[in-house]
């Protein structure tokens, strides 16, 4: 039983990722998906759409990936149209990246990647709410085949120049791969309060707020009982939960499920850990 129901209106922020080469990695979120590059230092930049920060990158130069560990399995950006979808996925040709796949989950539309240290991405545009399918109220995704064709008619003849990312993306879910199937349910349903959505076999489940398709995935497709990555390891440093003002995050970290789980606590923010040691954020936006 959801002990404390979660925020509906609330988002995710950004996400963080440690890196073994910042200039390549800014090069590629800016040139090939489209990031603006907000600010940058030696060792860390700042990645966004419009005046939204997305995505955090920081520099270990020994950083490299950790195989079968907890952590990220895709960071999703959420695109605001159909048609901003066609003009990141012509992108994509146009560079010749590598893509991992396309697939049409009814309730949305997507194209997976990587970046240049293996992280998944995928770009995505939902459908509206009042076309997603539904079978005795349960809601229904699939992994169908993408009518890329179709996507690419959006754009005509238009051979505008591509711009990036539009304004009003933003990072719509998170996809992580955990040691417990059953404890990072627990943890993500009973303590943060997001509801359970849908499970995917055995090994996966999607929960969201709000009734969204998902907010949150987890699997264990890499395989139960596998480690956290190591502190160096090259991928997910965190991601974050945004309330959309102060007075719902004061709320909800201060109930009997969340206060527990501090790990620090500084002005509106809440760092805490998944059972899985994923680096979660949780603040107040507004």
């Amino acid at each position: 039983m959801i002990q404390n129901a979660i925020n509906p209106e609330l988002s995710l922020g950004f996400v963080a990722l440690r890196v073994p080469d910042l200039q390549r990695s800014v090069a590629f979120y800016t040139e090939i998906v489209g990031f603006t590059l907000m600010t940058t230092s030696t060792s860390a930049a700042e990645l966004g759409a419009g005046d939204r920060t997305l995505l955090r990158l920081f520099e270990e130069t020994n950083a490299r990936p950790a195989p079968r560990t907890a952590g990220l399995y895709h960071f999703a950006v959420l695109v605001p149209s159909r048609r901003e979808l066609a003009k990141s996925i012509r992108q994509l040709v146009a560079t010749r990246t590598p893509l991992q796949g396309f697939a049409d989950h009814l309730v949305s539309e997507a194209v997976y990647l990587a970046d240049p240290d293996g992280n998944g991405i995928e770009i995505y545009r939902d459908r509206p709410r009042d076309q997603w399918p539904r079978r005795d109220g349960q809601l229904l995704m699939a992994t169908d085949p993408l009518d890329v064709n179709g996507l690419l008619n959006e754009l005509g003849s238009d051979s505008e120049r591509w711009n990036g990312l539009a304004q009003g993306t933003r990072i719509g879910h998170i996809h992580l791969q955990v040691s417990n199937l059953e404890e990072a349910v627990v943890f993500y349903q009973d303590r943060l309060g997001f509801d359970l959505m849908m499970r995917y076999g055995p090994s996966a489940a999607f929960l969201s707020a709000g009734g969204y398709h998902h907010h949150i995935g987890i699997n264990t497709w890499a395989g139960t009982g596998i480690p956290a990555a190591p502190s160096d390891a090259a991928g997910l440093v965190m991601y974050s939960i945004d309330f959309p003002d102060l007075a719902s995050y004061e709320r909800h970290v201060r109930s009997a499920t969340i206060a527990p789980l501090s790990l620090e606590q500084f002005e509106n923010t809440l760092l805490t850990l998944d059972p899985s040691g994923n680096s979660i954020l949780i603040r107040a936006a507004g």
